[in-house]
């Protein structure tokens, strides 16, 4: 049975937990607008049904920014458009995808095109050869043989039954562990990154191997398993990319079947067509902002910031990386401006672009408005930053907030996630970082970026970069928990006297 909060007029608006004032009036009128007339469910569909998978510089992604301008624009808010951020590359739109398996039998098959690869030479068809190249001298055995073929290569990892559930929820003990200080902090040695670099080369050869080869279509065998597979390794979607092999990834029980039937005597045939486009019109990659404006004249200058990334992976819908994240996001400047609460200092969304490619929205966001990480050269509107606020660990409730090393943070945190104890249980602030997501750019110039703890549902099992990231991957009640969540941390971050407490760096300002 749901608890919902709801705290009644008080003599005092405010109630102070440890110095920190909570005005506890309108946390509950953001509970209340929050849990019982939630908007997710339409922001959903709108950004995940019909707006459809968004990889950057797509037409899913423009389909999604333009929605996410209207709607902001609708609910009241103020320079809502998108922002260019550099150049990113080319645009690349699957126009159509299909592969079955026609001999000894006809089955079809689950495969998603590679990112950013060409087009087949219209339907090809013929006979699977199976490849094992792990190093240049294997290139020989093939070397003027594969012209038109369509080669193959066998899946890694283990694709038999699992024993454990795929979706989880933190344990009491999982949270305890996370609170506590990494004692040892694992880092890539030297041998793992020249390792690393010399697989990415050798991959790029090989690519270039099968091209001259004169190849008609590569399938490659990819991690995942119970028809779930996980597509994220594009080709280059940059302008000066070589042309390349049209290259599928399939589902690996597929290439393990035309694989043990190779192996054993049985010859194996499959038809195919994928047809795909690139837009080189406009190279540039684009973030989308918004912004309440703060009503208090002496604090309407300082900013508030929450986001999360727009772009997704190709081969499903986006759903939990990251519409989710943009969900509550925009729930939660809808929230705020539903209520009519006025925050002192401006809130400002951001909805950022090529995050699965590198961090690259947000990164060059921050390089162009507060400060560059690699010189610490900052700019003027660095000092007005209060807080930036990220979502990107799927659709699971929040449970709690790393704290990036900001130790003085943590009380104050420890007070704002107080009137949410009804539906939030075993709430754990850590002091341990958390990366590959947007708020590293905020926090490597030293203003305070925070990424909340969610429980992780589905996300590493079955949604994150896969073909089945899809609206049913959401759990919509999480949803609504995360948005009245964030919309809460926001409004106290924009209406305390002091902007948050900053970890103190080594910096030089500039003009």
């Amino acid at each position: 049975m749901k608890r919902f909060l709801f705290i009644p007029a008080l003599c005092f608006a405010f109630i102070t937990y440890a110095q920190e004032k909570i005005d506890v009036d309108a946390i509950g009128k953001i509970k209340k607008e929050g849990l019982e007339n939630s908007q997710v469910e339409q922001i959903a569909f709108e950004l995940i049904d019909k707006a459809g998978p968004r990889l950057s510089n797509s037409a899913g992604y423009e389909r999604a920014a333009q929605y996410a301008i209207n709607q902001l624009t609708e609910w009241g808010l103020e320079n809502a458009q998108k922002e260019e951020w550099g150049e990113f590359g080319r645009g690349w739109e699957v126009n159509k995808s299909y592969v079955a398996m026609t001999k000894p039998y006809y089955m079809p098959f689950i495969a998603i095109p590679k990112a950013w690869t060409e087009s087949t030479d219209g339907p090809v068809s013929g006979k699977v050869v199976f490849v094992e190249i792990n190093n240049e001298e294997d290139f020989e055995k093939y070397r003027g043989k594969l012209k038109g073929a369509i080669v193959a290569f066998k899946p890694r990892g283990d694709q038999s039954p699992t024993f454990k559930a795929d979706a989880l929820r933190y344990t009491e003990e999982d949270l305890n562990e996370m609170a506590e200080p990494r004692t040892e902090r694992r880092q890539w040695t030297e041998d793992e990154i020249a390792a690393f670099r010399k697989r990415r080369e050798f991959s790029n050869t090989l690519n270039t191997f099968l091209t001259e080869e004169g190849v008609a279509l590569i399938i490659k065998g990819v991690n995942g398993k119970h028809g779930t597979l996980f597509t994220s390794s594009p080709r280059g979607y940059r302008m000066d990319t070589p042309e390349g092999a049209s290259e599928l990834e399939m589902a690996p029980e597929h290439v393990n079947l035309m694989a043990r039937l190779t192996a054993n005597g049985v010859e194996v045939e499959v038809e195919a067509e994928v047809k795909t486009t690139f837009n080189t019109e406009d190279l540039q990659g684009y973030n989308v902002v918004a912004e309440i404006p703060g009503s208090d004249p002496d604090l309407k200058d300082e900013i508030v910031m929450l986001g999360g990334h727009l772009d997704s992976w190709h081969g499903g819908t986006g759903a939990t990386d990251n519409g989710a994240g943009c969900i509550v996001m925009m729930e939660a400047v809808r929230i705020l401006q539903t209520t009519g609460l006025q925050p002192k200092r401006t809130v400002r969304i951001a909805l950022w672009g090529g995050e699965e490619q590198g961090i690259f929205g947000s990164r060059n966001y921050v390089k162009n408005h507060f400060g560059d990480s690699e010189t610490m050269a900052l700019k003027p509107e660095h000092s007005k930053v209060s807080a930036y606020y990220n979502i990107d660990n799927g659709t699971g409730r929040i449970r709690g907030i790393y704290l990036q090393g900001n130790e003085k943070v943590g009380p104050i945190f420890e007070e704002w996630f107080k009137p949410y104890e009804d539906i939030m249980e075993n709430t754990t602030i850590t002091l341990r970082n958390t990366g590959g997501t947007d708020h590293l750019g905020f926090d490597a110039i030293g203003i305070p970026g925070f990424q909340f703890i969610q429980d992780p549902v589905e996300y590493w099992s079955r949604t994150h970069h896969t073909n089945m990231d899809t609206y049913e991957r959401l759990v919509i009640d999480d949803l609504k928990q995360i948005a009245t969540i964030v919309a809460g941390f926001v409004y106290n971050t924009a209406m305390r006297e002091e902007m948050l407490p900053r970890e103190e760096r080594e910096t030089e300002s500039t003009d």
